[in-house]
């Protein structure tokens, strides 16, 4: 496979680097349980962190104490912006499903696009949940808030 986008006659990008239909086999059924096991993970470090902003809020007068409002966003956008944004361009629930998060112009996934990716999916299951049934109809499997990143998730390479 090849690392940059090749470009068609009217000069736009496609990516022919995913028309291996492996690289697609099973994705559904793998996003599905990589995002079990990421809310488990999510659900762990949690409470981890609940103890730790109880114990700082007595070094911060209370103030600490306040991040009890966001600690379910800000520890998983957090956990997505550093696993899906670091080296291997996965949460640990998509390596152990061996899926990860590539974009369709071959740059690395970073932090910010890894947390947008996240929080498009967490809108468009609040206002569009019957958008979310997207991968059982494109052939590429993609969800709308992947068409809209230019990413896709595929098989990882071994």
């Amino acid at each position: 496979m090849q690392n940059s986008p090749t470009f068609g006659n009217d000069g736009g990008a496609y990516a022919d680097r995913f028309d291996d239909w492996r690289l697609l086999d099973g994705v559904r059924t793998r996003r599905i349980f990589a995002f079990l096991i990421d809310y488990f993970m999510v659900f762990l470090l949690i409470v981890v962190a609940v103890p730790v902003i109880f114990l700082l809020g007595f070094a911060t007068f209370g103030a600490a104490w306040l991040l009890y409002a966001i600690i379910g966003p800000l520890v998983a956008l957090t956990y997505i912006g550093w696993t899906v944004g670091g080296p291997s361009q996965a949460t640990i629930g998509m390596r152990l499903m061996d899926i990860r998060l590539e974009r369709y112009d071959g740059r690395r996934i970073d932090f910010i696009t890894a947390i947008v990716h996240s929080v498009l999916f967490w809108a468009s299951a609040v206002i569009f949940l019957p958008l979310l049934l997207a991968p059982l109809f494109l052939e590429d499997k993609r969800t709308l808030h992947d068409l809209a990143l230019g990413t896709v998730v595929v098989r990882s390479r071994r």
